[in-house]
Parts: C-alpha cells; sequence; structure tokens
C-alpha cells in the first residue's frame, strides 16, 4: 500500500503536470530528455506517481486520443495547485547526489590511479550529450511561454552542473596522471 505522503518526487511530477497537464509518457519523455540530470528516476516512477497523485485528488486524469490508443492525460486539481503553492513556500535545500565517480576517486587509493581514470573516460562523453540534450530543450523553450523563463534558469543550471563535472574531471585527470 502506497503513503499518503508526498515526497519531493511527487512535487516534480506535480510542477512537470503543470498548467496544462501531461501524460505519463509525457513525463518519461521529459525525463529522458533531460538525461538525468536534474531528476534521477526509474521510468516506471514517472508512470506510477501520477496514478498514486490521482488517488490522493492531487491530479485528476482523462483519456484522449493517441497515436494508436487512446492514452492518460492528467490535470493538477485544484487541491493539487494548493499543496504545490503550499512547497513552493517552503526552504529549499541543496540537492542529494549520488555521485559515482566521486565515490571511486574517494577509493582511489584501494585501487590504481591508471583504473581509475580509465573508469573515469566516459564522464566526458556524457557531459557533451548532456549540453545537447539542454541545448534541444533551450530550443523548444519558447513552445511554453508561461515556463519559458523558467526553463531559461534550469537549463542554466544544467550548463553550470555540466562546467563544473567537466572543470573537476579535468582536475581528476591531471592529479591522477601524475606519478
Amino acid at each position: 500500500m502506497s503513503s499518503d505522503r508526498l515526497t519531493p518526487f511527487s512535487y516534480c511530477v506535480l510542477a512537470l503536470v503543470g498548467r496544462d497537464g501531461a501524460g505519463p509518457h509525457d513525463l518519461a519523455r521529459m525525463m529522458r530528455a533531460q538525461g538525468g540530470l536534474y531528476w534521477a528516476a526509474a521510468e516506471s516512477q514517472w508512470y506510477a506517481e501520477p496514478k498514486r497523485l490521482e488517488r490522493l485528488g492531487l491530479l485528476r486524469s482523462s483519456r484522449q486520443p493517441g497515436r494508436t490508443t487512446p492514452r492518460t492525460h492528467y490535470e493538477l486539481t485544484d487541491e493539487g495547485v494548493q499543496r504545490l503553492r503550499e512547497w513552493l513556500r517552503q526552504p529549499s535545500s541543496l540537492p542529494r547526489i549520488q555521485h559515482e565517480a566521486l565515490v571511486r576517486v574517494l577509493a582511489a587509493d584501494l585501487g590504481r590511479d591508471d583504473e581509475v581514470l580509465a573508469s573515469l573516460e566516459v564522464l566526458g562523453d556524457d557531459i557533451a550529450e548532456k549540453r545537447e540534450l539542454i541545448a534541444e530543450a533551450r530550443e523548444r523553450a519558447g513552445s511554453l511561454p508561461h515556463r519559458e523563463r523558467y526553463l531559461r534558469l534550469v537549463h542554466r543550471l544544467g550548463d553550470l552542473l555540466l562546467d563544473a563535472h567537466e572543470q573537476w574531471l579535468d582536475e581528476v585527470e591531471q592529479e591522477l596522471s601524475r606519478p
């Protein structure tokens, strides 16, 4: 049985459903489009959480035509909007980060520097891929005029996070390459 408690992920779903509504497929697409840079969740959660939020009275669903079959479309209820507005007024904290590369560097004294460096090589490709996703998202921002300025702020954070990771990776490579 699911809890009635709202989690940070619940608020993420409510925010993405937003003013215009969204279906689970839209939420999963948005999640894939940001490449896990802002929110890491299994794709199945993007389908399950809206159902839970509907049972709690925060979302309502309707069936709308899809390409091949009807699709579920969620909209915020008045209570959902109210809960989201209450949450918006609460203080924010730094994000929790699960960072495998950082743990590998932390444990590098138990292995070999060259092996740790090799394990980090893919990060450069990941950074480049995420930059492309952000660029594509930036181009789409204009299609949501009511959210455009907020999306631009979100995309700017993405740029800064990628810059920080790139700089950190350069420093790690320099340090671990030294004898």
